[in-house]
């Protein structure tokens, strides 16, 4: 049976995502204080009633070593004053790189980040987690969890507002995901060989496309940090005299400055409102929606 959710409590740093959620389902925003004291400490008061209240905890967890634990705090609050099933919608996930053991003392911290949201909430909506080595995150979470796509908006994004487009995926592994947004935006794709050389060091194999010259060429992957691969892919395809290009991310982490480079680059920087940047230009919050009406 579908739970009813009757109140969200926003922890994220987009307002339009809570606005949305709260139009799409009929969701209370209830209201917090939460802050911290001189030492450190987070301070977390609940303002609104939540006995016997479903709760959607809606959470920023872009650099999630700082977030982490007054998103625990709150969830603990809430568990204490009554509320019955919290539902935890991060839009971005982390913790899903270091999915096995690479070197001796290692700790297969995706895993283990996994048991601790499990423990404190109910269940779990996100969107494009990086699964590498997983195929479905109830290969680690505990609790019932529900991923949403987000080809389809960026789908419905490119075909509004890029003309004559060809998609490329930044490597083999982006193939299935990044045609299946070209299909959606009716428009050719293709994929390029990537090696990593190292965490910084990316060498580019650009196919032949001498074939898409009159196109506009979108960079479509699912996270965006040092910007590398993109960069590098920019400076191939110029070579070849294709246009300036979009370079489109669901989630934009941009490490050092990353954006400003690709700003510079491309024609336009593109990323999901699934972490909060001026780039943001694609609403997920419908997607968001819909995941939680599917959620088991």
């Amino acid at each position: 049976m579908t739970i009813r959710w009757n109140v969200l409590f926003n922890l994220h740093s987009d307002k339009e995502l809570a606005l949305t959620l709260c139009g799409s389902l009929d969701l209370r925003e209830g209201q917090l204080d939460m802050r911290h004291f001189p030492d450190g400490e987070s301070y977390v008061r609940v303002l609104d009633e939540v006995k016997d209240l479903n709760v959607v905890v809606l959470a920023d967890l872009y650099q999630p070593d700082h977030r982490t634990l007054p998103l625990l705090l709150l969830a603990e609050t809430l568990r204490d004053l009554g509320a019955k099933e919290i539902l935890l919608v991060a839009p971005y996930l982390p913790y899903m790189r270091q999915d096995k053991r690479f070197h001796g003392g290692e700790g297969v911290t995706s895993r283990y980040f996994a048991q601790l949201l499990s423990r404190y909430f109910s269940a779990l909506v996100t969107v494009d987690p990086h699964l590498h080595r997983y195929h479905v995150l109830s290969e680690i979470y505990g609790i019932p969890t529900q991923v949403g796509h987000a080809a389809p908006v960026i789908a419905e994004w490119i075909a509004a507002n890029v003309n004559n487009p060809v998609l490329i995926g930044p490597d083999s592994e982006s193939e299935q995901w990044v045609s299946a947004v070209a299909k959606q935006a009716g428009a050719p794709f293709t994929v390029l060989s990537k090696t990593r050389r190292g965490d910084r060091e990316v060498e580019i194999s650009v196919p032949h496309l001498e074939q898409w010259l009159n196109h506009t060429p979108v960079l479509v992957d699912d996270i965006i940090s040092s910007g590398h691969t993109m960069l590098e892919t920019i400076v191939h395809l110029e070579r070849f005299g294709l246009p300036k290009v979009v370079c489109i991310g669901v989630h934009g982490i941009f490490a050092e400055g990353a954006d400003m480079e690709l700003i510079d680059k491309s024609a336009r920087l593109v990323t999901c409102n699934t972490i909060s940047h001026p780039s943001n230009a694609i609403n997920i919050g419908g997607l968001l929606a819909t995941s939680i009406r599917e959620l088991a």
